[in-house]
């Protein structure tokens, strides 16, 4: 097999995240409206308490399967399960069916958590050697995810909006479908049709080295195993730790941050629908400053003269913005607004900037045979984590009190990084084989 070079490797990389996550955009902005429709508000609770379960239960198997079985087939299952589980959600009409979508929805998502990555890393590093620069692809990998986020947020949100404009073609399709196709479900649909573009892509367009034949007995015996050495990572290794607390830290924060600002918006409008709207714009906004922070991670570890005090620094800009947000919620009036605006653009740029260079950090301290389990580990860190902390926020008064939870957890995950990182074995590695992290930065 003919191997890709980084440049090539880092385009196709880039395309498959924004088919991936271009989807996720489209549906997020009417995905309750949707639902509620359908089953009513109690009920919606339960769906995505079905998925979160289902995330957190199903991301660590599914690391190991793509460590075990290979990349490409293991995205291609992502995106197919994702695929169903939109059309279901779409046109669904009872809980069970809706809970289904939820499930499948949420195995997909787990099973996209990791392997495009680990793909562009075993990519490069087969190419050019274990030495191999990882920063500028995986931050344009995450600039990517942040655009199709925004673009698909805008797109997502207008396209219901639309179709009630002129002709209302939105009450003409639903009542040509029986109620079957809202103007609410066009969204998941057009996100269908991304899906099967993404299921072709990966699998023309993401070759990989040959693998021994997969067997059940193999893969049943191979994935637990796995498994055990991503977890063992985090306590064997400290930089590997490091980047595990980080994430639980970013996720906590991310709790605080998306639990509180739907209902902050809808207070400052004055009603649920106009807040809505504005929450849309906040977030395709904050995917914005969050593109922009990854693109500038390689040039944040320049400057700040390590990829450690990368992360540092940008997860001080984080934590300023959930200050800003803290401090200017108990006060009305343009200034404590755009401090507010100012503050949420901060935080979506800090954790922007700080992807790429912790998982640049953490991709040379592990070794290929276990890299979409590490990547799985500290994702579901990260949900673990927010979703405890989401319960401590929500139980918090409204006020300054539960936003200053959140910048107090990302502030711990900065100062883990005020130390410097022991560096690793140097003797000559061979192919695939951890290499020290702190290793000079390529210059521009």
């Amino acid at each position: 097999m003919k191997l890709l070079d980084p440049r090539a490797a880092r385009r196709r990389f880039v395309a498959a995240m924004c088919l991936f996550w271009l989807p996720v955009g489209l549906y997020v902005p009417s995905q309750v409206l949707l639902l509620t429709e359908r089953v009513g508000l109690t009920a919606v609770a339960g769906l995505f308490a079905v998925y979160s379960v289902t995330v957190s239960a199903m991301e660590l198997p599914t690391g190991g399967l793509s460590d075990v079985i290979g990349r490409r087939a293991v995205l291609a299952a992502s995106g197919l399960l994702n695929l169903s589980g939109l059309a279901l959600m779409a046109l669904g009409t009872t809980l069970w069916v809706l809970a289904v979508a939820m499930f499948l929805m949420g195995t997909g998502r787990a099973l996209s958590s990791g392997p495009a990555e680990a793909w562009y890393v075993d990519t490069v590093q087969a190419h050019s050697g274990p030495g191999a620069e990882l920063r500028s692809g995986l931050a344009r990998g995450n600039t990517a995810s942040s655009a199709a986020l925004a673009v698909g947020t805008l797109t997502g949100g207008a396209l219901p909006f639309l179709l009630g404009l002129g002709t209302d073609l939105g009450t003409r399709l639903a009542d040509a479908t029986g109620g079957l196709v809202l103007p609410l479900s066009v969204p998941a649909l057009l996100g269908t049709a991304v899906c099967v573009a993404y299921v072709a892509y990966v699998l023309t367009a993401l070759p990989e080295p040959p693998r021994p034949a997969a067997t059940l007995r193999g893969v049943l015996r191979g994935v637990p195993a796995t498994m055990l050495d991503g977890l063992r990572l985090g306590v064997a290794e400290p930089l590997v730790g490091r980047v595990l607390l980080t994430a639980a830290t970013v996720g906590a924060s991310f709790a605080a941050l998306e639990l509180l600002t739907p209902g902050r918006a809808a207070t400052l409008t004055g009603a649920p629908e106009s807040g809505a709207v504005l929450f849309a714009a906040l977030a395709c906004a904050g995917f914005i400053c969050a593109a922009i922070g990854s693109q500038c991670a390689p040039l944040a570890a320049r400057l700040t003269g390590s990829g450690e005090r990368a992360i540092l620094a940008s997860l001080g800009v984080g934590t300023t913005g959930l200050l800003l947000l803290g401090l200017t919620a108990a006060w009305d009036g343009p200034v404590p607004l755009a401090l507010a605006a100012t503050g949420y653009g901060l935080v979506y740029l800090g954790h922007g900037a700080a992807g790429p260079n912790q998982n640049d950090l953490l991709h040379r301290r592990v070794e290929s045979t276990v890299r979409a389990t590490a990547l799985s580990v500290k994702s579901l860190a990260l949900q673990l984590t927010g979703a405890l902390a989401g319960l401590l926020v929500g139980s918090l008064p409204i006020g300054p009190l539960p936003w200053l939870v959140g910048a107090a957890a990302l502030l711990l995950g900065a100062l883990l990084w005020t130390r410097p990182a022991r560096p690793a074995p140097t003797s000559t590695p061979a192919a695939g084989t951890p290499i020290p992290a702190t290793e000079p930065l390529p210059r521009p």
